[in-house]
């Protein structure tokens, strides 16, 4: 039973201060179900490969049971599973928590990783490795084994070699198979119990929320249908903030910061401008809350094929009401759509489209979780044009009653310099290949800038 993860940033050996494995040597752990060895297959500046390999003692795990032959006869010393879950845990404890003392700053840096697992077994088929992993952006590889190889006319098992390729942090990649693997394998080695509930929600935490197949992954992951019931209606409450009360906060809190400036009004007028000189015929609003945009784009018959996401499904309620989808003619009902979804995961709908907007949506996600959204936008739903607003922090000087220090919404997790923002599209955009341009939203002072930052992006 074997993983390995490759990292390809100069130094790779960085590596080693992330896991707290020193790759001058093997390194090896005991387990209540056998042993566990860490060692580095390759560890040079370009390229460095930890490997975690498990030797399951069966002999350990039958003692003291009368059981049948299938406990004799298994894949379990040979298949990632539950075991290694626990292995990840015990033994890359501390990477999967994020913490590094030495390397703090580049354990919360995404990095571009590949992850390698020898066999998995993965029941319903390649299709549910990619329902599971790609949402989270990874790249997924999977190489199918024969039932045997004697007989190839008994056709495919659903044991998998798999790779996988995303550029996140290391925490993120290792906590993804800790929940990811047992729910591929749909067993356990061990009692699913209460505890197992609090366990999901630790290890999902910032993602399984919003995961389009958070339903399939807590049933496979705790099977009991109460633990089922508690873990979804948990992770409900994480998903479905009230968008009531975040939008009388948002109001509140503009109106006290900005006095009088009518920043959203702003940007409404900006923001449709520019739309329509992309000649865009189909247009995604993506975080389109409570449908404010929508609207006004509804009213534009030159779109005719509108997308609105949100994850909140609550929002999204609103939103068609202030729509009044129920009443609309069907022609009129036919160009928009409202769909649940994150922008963190990547999603098939959102291919195809001529133009996307962003607005005020990027600071309010976790710089961690950026890399998936850059991925998710800009190399798998790739729109003609996307057009992003974020906040000028620099502006915030200018608002005498937004504390220094102080974001001006207490849901933003970051918000940047007019440097950083075009630091940051300059990069995607050469990634991704696009080209992008850059414009002030509201009053453009002539030392901070404008309160409101715009990247158009053009494929």
């Amino acid at each position: 039973m074997l993983l390995t993860i490759t990292s390809t940033t100069n130094p790779a050996t960085d590596l080693g201060f992330l896991l707290h494995k020193n790759p001058t040597r093997i390194q090896e752990f005991e387990l209540n179900f056998g042993k566990a060895y860490v060692f580095y297959s390759e560890a040079t500046p370009e390229q460095c490969t930890a490997c975690l390999l498990l030797d399951i003692d069966t002999v350990r795990l039958v003692r003291g049971r009368r059981g049948s032959v299938e406990d004799y006869v298994n894949d379990r010393p040979y298949v990632a599973s539950s075991f290694m879950s626990v292995a990840l845990a015990q033994v890359y404890g501390s990477a999967m928590a994020g913490q590094c003392k030495e390397r703090q700053a580049l354990a919360e840096t995404a990095l571009p990783l590949t992850a390698h697992l020898a066999v998995v077994q993965c029941r319903g088929g390649e299709s549910v490795l990619h329902r599971l992993f790609e949402p989270l952006g990874y790249q997924v590889t999977a190489e199918p084994h024969l039932l045997d190889e004697k007989y190839p006319e008994w056709g495919q098992s659903d044991y998998f070699t798999i790779t996988l390729t995303a550029t996140l942090c290391l925490s993120e990649l290792l906590t993804h198979l800790y929940v990811l693997m047992p729910v591929m394998d749909a067993e356990k080695h061990y009692w699913i119990g209460e505890a197992e509930v609090e366990k999901l929600l630790q290890r999902g935490e910032g993602w399984l929320a919003q995961h389009p197949e958070r339903e399939f992954i807590v049933r496979r992951y705790l099977k009991l249908g109460r633990l089922v019931r508690a873990a979804l209606a948990q992770l409900s409450e994480e998903d479905n903030p009230d968008p009531d009360v975040t939008e009388e906060i948002h109001a509140q809190e503009e109106a006290e910061i900005e006095q009088g400036l009518s920043l959203q009004e702003q940007r409404l007028g900006t923001v449709l401008a520019v739309l329509e000189n992309t000649g865009a015929q189909s247009v995604l609003d993506l975080g389109c809350g409570e449908g404010q945009f929508l609207q006004l784009l509804l009213a534009n018959k030159s779109y005719l094929h509108i997308l609105g996401l949100d994850v909140s499904p609550r929002a999204l309620e609103i939103a068609g009401k202030r729509l009044h989808l129920d009443q609309l003619p069907t022609v009129q009902r036919q160009r928009i759509q409202l769909i649940h979804g994150s922008l963190t995961y990547r999603d098939k709908r959102l291919n195809g489209y001529d133009a996307a907007l962003v607005v005020e949506v990027l600071e309010h996600l976790d710089p961690p979780r950026l890399a998936a959204f850059e991925r998710v936008l800009f190399e798998f739903a790739r729109p003609g044009s996307v057009i992003l607003t974020t906040p000028n922090a620099e502006y915030n000087v200018k608002f005498p009653n937004l504390p220094g220090g102080k974001f001006r919404h207490k849901d933003h997790r970051f918000e940047w310099s007019r440097a950083e923002f075009q630091e940051w599209a300059n990069n995607v955009a050469t990634r991704f290949g696009y080209r992008v341009r850059f414009l002030p939203v509201g009053p453009n002072d002539a030392i901070v800038g404008a309160p409101t930052q715009m990247g158009v992006f053009t494929r």
